[in-house]
């Protein structure tokens, strides 16, 4: 026979404990989690966490967009279209087969068709973007080895269609139009060549190859015919840093590692999303970004050049969300009128307070 004491112990074990376990439990939990998600460290988080499954969301056919419409109308591209025959730039993207789809193709989609010529280096052949089979084994490790026969095919087949070449990646978002205009005032025929400058490994510095890099035709030049053939000049096994190896090889032929900055010092070639550097802390200053770069940069809305060239990081579905807000959103009444300026660029007043 169960004494009053059993049936207590009883019921504790079998309803009232198990309730307090459950209630105390949820209620340590709720604070946890709310702590969590009020917190600056975890909204930063949740930025990342959001922005790092980008690249999964499925890309459906955005079609087109109607240039004719009222607001379409009103936008003048005459010095656009005018800098886009005078300016000749072969774009090639560095991609892989598995990327043709999934980011390959929004590039040609977006910010591609604005280059003059417009051509994917992978080591699989596809007609449609179209992608050239380079004779390199698919390894993120051979990026160098790619890099090298990706400017040794342009060199061979587009040196004379073309005034500067620029290499960019498959997650890569360039503005041809501010690309043009900064290049507008240099001279295809000197030894020179542009990007996000970092300052590691390389006297002069190198050009980072996510922000992009664009090289002279001498400096293309150079580099094919001078620095690769020289085993002084240029490392011949496919391994290494491909942005870094570019650096190295371009400087011992003599080309230089020019400033793209705009008059005000802001960077227009930018290796990160732009969002990480809008966000003041988004990246803390131990970041290794900080330590690579040439040039200081600011945080907030003073990063980056109104003229701003490229940005990296850029998910497909971003690549149509930035071609939306650069193309075609506008606020009414809010009117830009560029005058080409001929001669010296203008930045040359703050190139000589440096």
């Amino acid at each position: 026979m169960k004494t009053f004491q059993n049936v207590k112990m009883s019921l504790w074990h079998r309803i009232y404990r198990p309730f307090w376990c459950h209630f105390l439990s949820g209620l340590v939990l709720g604070f946890v989690l709310a702590f969590l998600f009020t917190t600056p460290l975890t909204n930063n988080f949740r930025l990342r966490f959001q922005r790092s499954h980008e690249n999964f969301m499925p890309v459906a056919n955005v079609g087109s967009h109607n240039q004719t419409d009222f607001l379409h109308a009103m936008t003048d591209t005459t010095i656009a279209d005018s800098l886009f025959h005078r300016v000749r730039v072969l774009c090639w993207v560095l991609t892989t087969p598995k990327n043709h789809e999934s980011k390959a193709k929004h590039v040609k989609a977006t910010w591609g068709k604005r280059c003059n010529k417009l051509i994917f280096m992978s080591t699989q052949e596809d007609k449609d973007l179209p992608a050239v089979a380079l004779p390199v084994i698919e390894d993120r490790n051979n990026l160098w080895g790619k890099t090298k026969e990706a400017m040794r095919y342009v060199h061979q087949h587009y040196y004379d269609k073309a005034d500067w070449f620029f290499k960019a990646d498959d997650d890569t978002y360039a503005v041809m139009e501010n690309m043009r205009h900064m290049l507008y005032f240099q001279n295809s025929t000197e030894a020179i060549y542009f990007g996000c400058k970092f300052k590691p490994l390389v006297r002069q510095g190198y050009m980072s190859g996510g922000a992009g890099y664009v090289l002279s035709k001498e400096a293309l030049r150079r580099f094919v015919k001078e620095a690769l053939p020289d085993r002084t000049k240029c490392k011949q096994d496919n391994t290494g840093a491909e942005d870094a190896e570019m650096g190295k090889c371009l400087e011992a032929v003599g080309v230089r590692a020019g400033d793209s900055r705009d008059p005000d010092g802001r960077h227009r070639f930018v290796p990160l999303f732009v969002l990480d550097l809008l966000i003041p802390g988004y990246n803390g200053r131990d970041f290794w970004y900080w330590d690579y770069l040439y040039y200081p940069q600011e945080e907030g809305m003073e990063c980056c050049s109104d003229a701003l060239i490229t940005t990296h990081y850029v998910s497909p579905n971003n690549m149509y969300l930035l071609e939306y807000l650069l193309y075609h959103a506008r606020p009414f009444g809010v009117a830009f009128n560029p005058k080409l300026e001929e001669g010296a660029p203008p930045e040359r007043e703050f190139r000589e307070k440096q």
